[in-house]
């Protein structure tokens, strides 16, 4: 057994499968939680989920790239939504009462990301300003409703750890940073995820150095297609991402899958 932590069947490039996709999924034995972007894919991965007795979970929250605010235009990507804006405010009320659902089992993902910045100084101050007090309310949240959380953070590690207090329950997905820094989260108790990204970037340091209880993998499906597999990636592809951190490790794959499944059942408190 498998538990892909982070996929996306919720976006639209599986507006016309995701059942196929997940009934082949759990076939094999792979559990799956579907996280959310936004209020649009977070109420769809909700809704995917309780459609299954088992196996199939969500997490509901507001990724940094949809908080420009009007700062700066960014592209839309239409493997996630389609014909719909990627700016949105924060509504507290109404992702608390989709994570009302028992299927919900994170608040995620959410982080920070500088990938795509403003240009100017000014803008991108106010960006980031904008990212830390979404981040922060989304946090509170959380804490509220005793829901581990999901990090999202590309190119702003400093801050995110920066951000955080000393125990934290939850995992950073597609952890891509240095071994330093991932010794940073895991002295505050989270998880490192790992998936695809760790055939294009050289994270065998840190996936060696991880103390095997503290590692998650994932998918992050629809990107990041492990080889030997091309094109959309999917729950299925996790075994890839397992296979290369038993090799890494020295370790068995039988010994990655029991016990990067018992890790995921701990941290999101997983059942049918």
């Amino acid at each position: 057994m498998l538990i892909d932590t982070h996929s996306h069947l919720n976006f639209s490039a599986y507006k016309d499968d995701a059942g196929d996709v997940i009934k082949r999924t759990l076939e094999d034995g792979i559990w799956m939680i579907n996280v959310g972007s936004q209020y649009s894919t977070s109420k769809r991965a909700v809704e995917i989920a309780e459609r299954y007795e088992k196996g199939v979970y969500a997490a509901v929250g507001l990724h940094p790239i949809h908080l420009s605010g009007g700062i700066f235009k960014t592209k839309i990507d239409k493997e996630e939504v389609e014909f719909e804006t990627r700016e949105e405010e924060f509504d507290r009320g109404k992702y608390r009462e989709l994570a009302r659902s028992e299927k919900v089992v994170a608040v995620g993902e959410i982080g920070l990301d500088y990938w795509y910045r403003p240009k100017t100084k000014t803008k991108l101050e106010q960006f980031k300003r904008k990212q830390k007090e979404v981040f922060l309310s989304q946090m509170k949240l959380a804490g509220e409703i005793d829901l581990p959380v999901i990090f999202h953070c590309r190119l702003a590690h400093e801050d995110l750890i920066a951000a955080l207090g000393d125990e934290e329950k939850g995992v950073v997905h597609c952890f891509s940073g240095s071994w330093q820094e991932a010794q940073k989260y895991l002295s505050k108790g989270l998880y490192l995820g790992f998936n695809g990204i760790i055939f294009k970037l050289d994270l065998d340091e840190v996936i060696e150095k991880t103390p095997l209880d503290r590692i998650l993998v994932e998918t992050d499906c629809p990107y990041l297609t492990p080889p030997p597999k091309e094109g959309r990636n999917e729950p299925l592809y996790v075994k890839y991402v397992a296979e290369k951190i038993a090799k890494i490790k020295k370790l068995s794959y039988q010994e990655i899958t029991a016990a990067t499944t018992q890790n995921a059942i701990k941290l999101f408190n997983l059942h049918g």
